[in-house]
């Protein structure tokens, strides 16, 4: 089972990385091809944070910070996925579950890696720019020119491309609801007709993760249950008679 795991993680990251490198080499920042109408389209864009955009705050030790983490996740779920092979008593979903996240989270990591020693910053494209923690533009202080990100090993943007364009319905309700102020007050559901239901950007390598990561979800019982004790009477016919028991 192990060369097949080798197999299934070295597919996706040849694939995933297929991908990228022709979407980064084919694609103009920011444009979309259409695949299927009114459902889903290719769109380039980089994200330099997490799933969803997600970010540690701005400046090179964030960026720094969330690669690192990345790396000793990656470097946790490789001990794992090797453990289970050679224990050899796991099931074999689970162990196509966790090589489908280690080669998802390889993937990503890839990009941030080595991506900015491939391709220069262009400072007309938006997500090479400079932002603090609040997503606000850096300018330069003696220029008034806007500064550049943090680039080199480590500190790169992951490619995205893959969206959903599917949109609500028109008789859909507006439906707008927020945590109360003493907690923020942040919005956390927001729905409105034309409103697309999935608009997250997305590449290969998060659908490895996501596909890894549901089926440990909706296989749980059957991945981690315990073994089944064995009945004392179950045991006990199982055994062989004495001398004694013979005799009667």
């Amino acid at each position: 089972m192990g060369k097949k795991i080798v197999i299934i993680i070295g597919a996706i990251l040849v694939l995933d990385q297929l991908i990228k490198i022709w979407v980064k080499t084919s694609m103009v920042p920011n444009g979309s091809i259409n695949v299927i109408d009114g459902f889903f389209q290719l769109y380039y864009t980089e994200n330099r944070g997490m799933a969803f955009g997600a970010t540690l705050g701005g400046g090179i030790w964030a960026k720094y910070t969330l690669s690192f983490f990345r790396l000793g996740a990656i470097v946790g779920i490789a001990w794992y996925l090797r453990k289970l092979i050679l224990e050899n008593q796991s099931p074999k979903g689970l162990l196509i579950a966790v090589a489908l996240i280690f080669a998802g989270a390889t993937g990503n990591l890839i990009d941030g890696a080595f991506y900015d020693l491939i391709w220069s910053l262009d400072p007309d494209i938006s997500w090479n720019w400079a932002m603090d923690g609040d997503r606000n533009i850096l300018l330069d202080p003696a220029t008034d020119d806007i500064m550049m990100r943090p680039n080199g090993f480590m500190l790169g943007s992951v490619v995205d491309m893959f969206q959903f364009t599917s949109t609500y319905p028109s008789w859909m309700p507006v439906i707008d609801l927020n945590l109360p102020a003493f907690l923020g007050g942040a919005n956390i559901l927001d729905i409105y007709p034309g409103k697309e239901i999935f608009g997250a950007i997305w590449n290969f390598a998060d659908l490895s993760i996501s596909v890894g990561v549901g089926l440990i979800i909706f296989r749980y019982r059957k991945f981690f249950r315990r073994p089944t004790p064995i009945k004392d009477e179950v045991a006990h016919e199982s055994l062989p008679l004495t001398e004694t028991e013979q005799q009667s």
